[in-house]
């Protein structure tokens, strides 16, 4: 019941501040940002659970093209743009590899040119493994309430020195909840998928979920913003991120 509660509160904030009109202009504290199009428009949102593969294939169809629409370089790392595919779950972060902790953990598809946070893994196979942060990829996150930023929440951050914190081997050395898993990211035409061993998720597969599409920032100067923030949402499937869509079976 706690874990609901902060669910609906989190959903209301994040509902408010999307309709909001600060949140629908210019994001108030970004420096860049992503143009909303068709391309970030959600039509649809799904996981099938498939049994003979045990296998999680989470899905999100969009009005446009996937793909089409990516941020531009800003040249450096301090307010690099991140735009994402995001499905925020009610999976526990242990269940991905983290310590027990606040916040809600979401699979977000990421592309961000000025930067590669998936150092075990080629995506574009040139044998360069630092050379791939525009290419589609993912990465498990704990997302918190923020209201630091305008689009209200952030990647949860930690202190180095906290020996309690734990990450998966595959997270990209950062101090927040965020690992690179290397799953597969299939794309054609206005539907994304990725594909997610069932084993990888602690063999969970019944949870609750939604699909998202923000634009993100990375911040390295200003102490009073979050290092990876959510500026703008362009897209909640369920209009109020309540979580509302179950995994299917099949």
């Amino acid at each position: 019941m706690k874990s609901f509660t902060r669910l609906v509160t989190l959903a209301l904030f994040l509902a408010t501040v999307t309709t909001s009109k600060v949140a629908l202009s210019e994001p108030v504290n970004s420096v860049n940002s992503v143009a909303a199009t068709r391309d970030l428009e959600l039509r649809q949102v799904k996981v099938s659970y498939l049994s003979n593969l045990d296998l999680l294939v989470f899905e999100q169809k969009v009005k446009g093209t996937i793909g089409k629409t990516l941020p531009n370089a800003a040249g450096q790392m301090d307010t690099a743009p991140v735009l994402g595919y995001v499905f925020p779950t009610t999976l526990k972060p242990e269940d991905v590899g983290f310590n027990s902790t606040e916040g809600i953990v979401a699979l977000a598809v990421t592309s961000h040119p000025d930067f590669d946070d998936t150092p075990l893994w080629d995506e574009d196979n040139d044998n360069d493994y630092a050379n791939d942060g525009v290419i589609f990829h993912t990465h498990w996150v704990v997302l918190t309430q923020d209201e630091r930023v305008t689009g209200g929440l952030s990647v949860k951050e930690f202190k180095k020195e906290d020996n309690s914190v734990i990450l998966p081997p595959t997270n990209p050395g950062m101090p927040m909840y965020m690992d690179s898993p290397g799953f597969s990211v299939v794309s054609q035409k206005n539907t994304l998928k990725v594909l997610v061993p069932a084993q990888r998720v602690n063999r969970n597969t019944e949870f609750n979920f939604d699909g998202v599409t923000a634009y993100m920032e990375v911040n390295t100067s200003d102490e009073n913003r979050p290092l990876l923030g959510v500026y703008q949402v362009y897209s909640i499937r369920s209009g109020d991120l309540g979580l509302p869509y179950r995994v299917q079976q099949r």
